[in-house]
């Protein structure tokens, strides 16, 4: 039986980028992130506001109807 013996190299080669980035792509990445943080917020203002809303309008439904209801008895 003859052996052979196999050698594997291997030898990585890349290069670090110096710039990943151009800096007008990062101004618009942080524009990117200004407006969807500004989204998150207002939309989560909005959420609260809307169920406050809605509560008032139902409490000042219900404080007619009842004050309807006692002026017709």
């Amino acid at each position: 039986m003859v052996r052979k013996d196999i050698t594997l190299t291997f030898v990585a080669t890349f290069k670090i980028p110096e710039n990943m980035f151009e800096f007008q792509q990062y101004l618009g990445f942080l524009l990117f992130l200004t407006i969807l943080t500004i989204g998150f917020w207002l939309m989560f203002f909005l959420v609260g506001f809307v169920q406050y809303w809605i509560g008032g309008a139902l409490w000042e439904r219900y404080k007619e109807r009842k004050a309807k209801k006692e002026q017709s008895i």
